[in-house]
């Protein structure tokens, strides 16, 4: 992944990366990230190998009962292997809870750690570099969140779990005035139910959201050919690949946010479950934003990187066997609802009530 940062980030921000940080040397199985434990810096993988496991409960018979149906062992699983040019840590400055793997030294490898402290303070008052590095942290959380799944065998059981929090975020995020460019450079739009908003294998034109009604998002149970099922003929029940409902999005939520970040046709199909209305904004106008606009880069950047962390910690918490709710005695929706009540009170009011100014706004009560 050495090609993202070097793509993503300037030289000025390379310069000041490395005077703000220092260059540490690591010992193969050396810990650098311990799950559940306070995060104080970033890390970019310079040299070598970093694995990405999950620690397994042993304090818990459920635990170990879960465990013992992949094997038996109670060491941490592998959920991906790092490369150069790869960030870690970066959950101190998208997110507030702490991280839910372990990341360790698989060979012996060099690292640029850069003290959490700093870090804030120059995302604060250097929107271009907080732009940069925001894109460049979803580009990398994007292709994490790939080799996990990857990792797991494509299981939709891991993906079945809404992300309750990603309208709140967005929302909270997003200041007033990026809203109203939003609502200035979409249309609104009413989709009957059933209706493929984004097919898998084809290009995303537009940024969605959601403004009322409902959507499934589903994936192939099976390996297939994208190009030829992007060209083939939809009416041809020989070429159809079968897809399977995996989540559900609701009003407030954003979809066909992907090719900002990546270039690859989407994996998912997105259909309406009911008569539904959207607010679409082209992906033309929405990228020239972008591009022009740094503030709400760096703003719409932080909104995707956040978004991919929560989906790749849910997955982790999925795949713990109860390691971070279960072994506790919680079950996921209590998990969640724990979360908002000691981190996101403030967000969930702020975000609520941005949402509803944009009905208003639109003309939708």
């Amino acid at each position: 992944m050495t090609e993202v940062l070097l793509k993503e980030l300037s030289n000025e921000d390379i310069d000041w990366m490395l005077a703000a940080g220092k260059q540490v040397e690591l010992e193969p199985g050396t810990v650098l990230i311990q799950q559940d434990q306070p995060l104080e810096a970033l890390h970019i993988l310079l040299d070598g190998a970093l694995l990405v496991t999950l620690a397994q409960a042993d304090k818990n018979p459920l635990g170990r009962a879960f465990a013992a149906l992949e094997g038996g062992t109670l060491s941490g699983r592998e959920i991906a292997r790092l490369s150069n040019g790869e960030m870690v840590g970066e959950i101190p400055f998208v997110e507030t809870y702490l991280p839910a793997t372990t990341v360790s030294a698989t060979s012996k490898s060099l690292v640029l750690t850069i003290p959490r402290t700093r870090l804030l303070s120059k995302l604060e008052q250097d929107l271009s570099f907080a732009a940069h590095l925001y894109r460049a942290s979803a580009v990398l959380l994007a292709n994490r969140l790939e080799q996990m799944i990857n990792q797991l065998g494509n299981s939709t059981v891991v993906l079945s779990q809404p992300q309750l929090r990603e309208a709140l975020i967005v929302f909270a995020e997003l200041h007033d005035r990026d809203l109203d460019w939003l609502i200035t450079a979409g249309k609104v739009e009413q989709f009957p139910a059933n209706y493929v908003l984004i097919r898998s294998g084809r290009p995303i034109e537009a940024l969605y959201i959601l403004l009322d009604g409902s959507v499934t998002l589903n994936a192939a149970e099976t390996e297939y050919n994208p190009l030829s099922q992007a060209f083939s003929n939809l009416e041809d029940s020989e070429n159809q690949v079968f897809e399977k409902e995996f989540g559900r999005l609701w009003r407030g939520d954003i979809l066909g946010e992907t090719p900002f970040i990546e270039v690859q046709p989407s994996a998912v199909t997105v259909k309406t479950l009911e008569d539904s209305r959207v607010l679409t904004i082209p992906r033309w106008r929405l990228s020239a934003k972008l591009l022009h606009d740094v503030g709400f880069a760096s703003r719409f950047y932080r909104v995707l990187a956040i978004l991919l962390a929560d989906k790749q910690q849910a997955i982790a918490q999925r795949l713990g066997y109860g390691r971070v709710t279960y072994s506790s005695g919680q079950s996921l929706e209590e998990s969640y609802s724990n979360e908002l009540s000691t981190n996101s009170l403030g967000q969930v009011a702020l975000a609520g009530a941005r949402f509803e100014w944009m009905l208003k706004r639109i003309g939708i009560e």
